[in-house]
């Protein structure tokens, strides 16, 4: 499994409330959380945001309320994969289950790089740089999951 997008950057501590505002909870659709997606961080990323970006954080990403409705929200925005330098555990287990692709990496990349993420071999190449790191890469389960679009799917098939 193997990606490349155009990265859309944001710092350390990044949390659920940015990602999807709780005003927007009393929903599940997800075109309609995408629709909201970072907006009280970012104003112009549903404008900006294209299918197959790639979504780069830093430290504690995904940190805050436990709510399945942030990784639903940036999935359904068109993001490819979500890099950051760590995540909040059940942000990390929550995207895993919504079929979210990330990657835990603490390289340099900035916004507007183009990143191509190999999952199999565990390689991140910044086609703008030219610079290659390492992450350790998804067990077989995982990327089955990943694949599939989510943990229910992947057992239903």
């Amino acid at each position: 499994m193997k990606i490349t997008g155009k990265v859309i950057k944001y710092g350390d501590n990044v949390d659920t409330d940015v990602i999807i505002p709780a005003r927007y909870l009393n929903t599940s659709d997800p075109k309609e959380l995408a629709s909201h997606c970072m907006e009280d961080l970012d104003k112009t990323f549903v404008k900006r945001v294209q299918k197959g970006d790639v979504m780069v954080g830093g430290y504690n990403f995904g940190c805050g309320s436990s709510r399945e409705h942030a990784p639903i929200a940036i999935k359904e925005s068109g993001i490819a994969c979500v890099i950051a330098k760590s995540f909040a555990r059940i942000f990390y287990r929550n995207s895993i289950n919504t079929g979210l692709a990330i990657v835990e990496y603490d390289g340099d990349i900035n916004e507007g790089d183009t990143v191509e993420v190999n999952f199999d071999s565990g390689v991140i190449k910044n086609l703008t740089t030219g610079i290659e790191g390492t992450f350790p890469p998804f067990p077989e389960f995982l990327k089955n999951i990943i694949e599939k679009g989510g943990l229910l799917p992947s057992m239903s098939k």
